[in-house]
């Protein structure tokens, strides 16, 4: 099952969170020889609303961190509102994909011009 955490985004601004990925005993999940990609959508089954979040893991991949990331550009692009995303990571040995996090993320407006 897959941890929540719910995150917020300021339209028009540069957007980067870390997060850590934990194991069944709650220790850092050892990354090394894993991908990972995160998508966020105004629903679970839209696709007119859909984005993809980048991810990077951290150099140390024993670490368990991985940066999501958004350009400015990016988020002047979304709507305000709320959005649903979920964080899969993907074992390339196996081509096993997991998620393991999932949660809400609300778009705070800017001031237009």
């Amino acid at each position: 099952m897959a941890a929540i955490a719910n995150l917020t985004i300021d339209q028009g601004a540069t957007f980067s969170s870390d997060v850590t990925v934990k194991d069944a005993n709650n220790n850092a999940f050892d990354l090394t020889g894993y991908t990972a990609e995160a998508k966020m959508a105004k629903g679970y089954s839209s696709t007119r609303t859909r984005t993809s979040i980048t991810c990077t893991i951290a150099a140390d991949a024993t670490t368990g961190v991985i940066t999501l990331s958004l350009t400015a550009d990016q988020t002047s692009a979304l709507e305000e509102g709320r959005y649903v995303y979920d964080l899969e990571i993907l074992q390339t040995s196996s081509s096993t994909i997991t998620r393991v996090i999932e949660g809400i993320i609300s778009v705070r407006p800017q001031v237009t011009t």
